[in-house]
């Protein structure tokens, strides 16, 4: 009987190793995803405030005239 509880035990001891382990593996885990979520939040802040300036740009754009010209359409100053 004594072997028995002796295996019984290290079973015991395995499993609570691999428990810890895995708890461990959970922690990172959870606090990476949390990193990311706050990446992605930044990110979409960022995109939302590029949005907004390029839609500034464009109704400047068309507001003043149709737009930029190009360095092709100036005729140079000694012409």
């Amino acid at each position: 009987m004594g072997a028995l509880s002796l295996s019984q035990n290290r079973k015991s001891d395995m499993t609570e190793e691999r428990i810890t382990n895995l708890e461990i593996k959970l922690s990172f885990t959870e606090d990476l995803i949390e990193k990311l979520n706050e990446t992605v939040y930044k990110q979409q802040q960022q995109i939302e405030f590029l949005y907004r300036e390029l839609k500034a740009i464009k109704e400047q754009a068309s507001s003043s005239g149709g737009g930029v010209a190009s360095s092709q359409d100036e005729i140079p100053p000694h012409y």
